[in-house]
């Protein structure tokens, strides 16, 4: 079987080392060299051990480069849409790291420009397919937890002084930064919310503008759901949890990184006994790695993409409202 050649732009995302990594183990890939065009970023990324052995080339260089199907797209945020657009106009396909910047008018170009060059946009969104969400959409499409009536959805850490600034630079702070990833799992479950509500606070001690306490309310005709997210948590990774309640059963996943889950249900599903909680202990996973191989499957024609354009499109709005950051530029 024919590797897919891929190349990667940017450094300065907080995924770009994890996401090289992966590209060069893959047996599906082909990694043919990354790009940076911020001298100061790419002199860092040289000095790391990540990315010591590749290939560096100007980013049209990479674009040329012979049989090129596919580019990860890992620039800081604001750069990710204009870096991502050229990569589409130039007929490929993307891996583009979250969120998906800050103008939706932008990004529904970008999709509606895939869309009609049947180019696949996979975003990075790294819990999709967590062993535990998988198992999650897993009860729920089998009708296992009833109605879903309440979701709690958590997801902070401790930002460092220097990771603030680049934060910083968006009014929606860390539910722009972290939360976006609980929201992609919240509408992947139970679709678009009617009504959004946002709350920021800024409750360090450092003197910057970042809103490090996030809330976010969404309404739906039969469900609450709450998301939150800080930069502020001792040991917030441990805490990082998504809990989902329905008429028929809850189950809480915890931590999102490690993943364990308790599971009760109303009557007895499967291997599961009726109104006793059960653990499922699935511990550690590698990051990126089920959603790069899920890449090279569909660009290999072997399955159809299991996140469509209007998803991403849904869960970029979403997440815009959930910062309180405009929808409409």
């Amino acid at each position: 079987m024919s590797k897919i050649k891929i190349g990667q732009i940017g450094v300065g995302h907080g995924h770009a080392k994890g996401k090289i990594g992966v590209l060069q183990k893959l047996p599906d890939f082909e990694f043919v060299g990354i790009a940076e065009p911020d001298a100061e970023l790419r002199r860092h990324a040289q000095q790391e051990k990540e990315f010591q052995g590749v290939t560096w080339m100007t980013e049209e260089q990479l674009l040329n480069v012979p049989g090129l199907a596919a580019v990860a797209v890992e620039t800081r945020v604001d750069r990710l849409l204009d870096t991502a657009e050229t990569c589409v106009d130039a007929g490929l396909h993307l891996h583009l790291d979250k969120p998906a910047g800050t103008s939706l008018p932008q990004f529904k170009r970008i999709l509606d420009t895939a869309a009609r060059k049947h180019l696949h946009v996979q975003m990075g969104y790294m819990y999709r397919y967590n062993p535990a969400i998988v198992m999650l959409r897993d009860f729920l499409r089998k009708g296992w937890l009833g109605e879903p009536f309440e979701i709690e959805a958590v997801m902070s850490k401790v930002l460092s002084t220097r990771k603030r600034g680049p934060v910083s630079r968006f009014r929606g702070g860390m539910m722009f930064e972290l939360g976006c990833h609980l929201i992609d799992m919240v509408v992947g479950l139970i679709g678009r919310p009617e009504k959004v509500t946002s709350l920021a606070r800024h409750v360090s001690p450092i003197q910057d503008d970042l809103n490090d306490n996030m809330l976010a309310i969404f309404e739906y005709p039969s469900a609450l759901v709450s998301v939150r997210s800080s930069g502020v948590e001792v040991e917030g990774f441990a805490r990082r949890h998504l809990t989902v309640c329905g008429l028929e059963g809850t189950c809480h996943i915890q931590p999102l990184d490690r993943p364990n889950l308790r599971v009760v249900f109303s009557r007895d599903r499967g291997s599961y006994r009726k109104e006793r909680y059960q653990e499922v202990k699935i511990g550690g996973y590698a990051r990126y790695v089920a959603d790069l191989k899920d890449l090279a499957r569909i660009l290999r024609g072997e399955k159809e993409p299991d996140f469509s354009y209007e998803h991403d499109l849904q869960v970029q709005e979403t997440v815009l409202r959930a910062s309180g950051m405009p929808v409409d530029r």
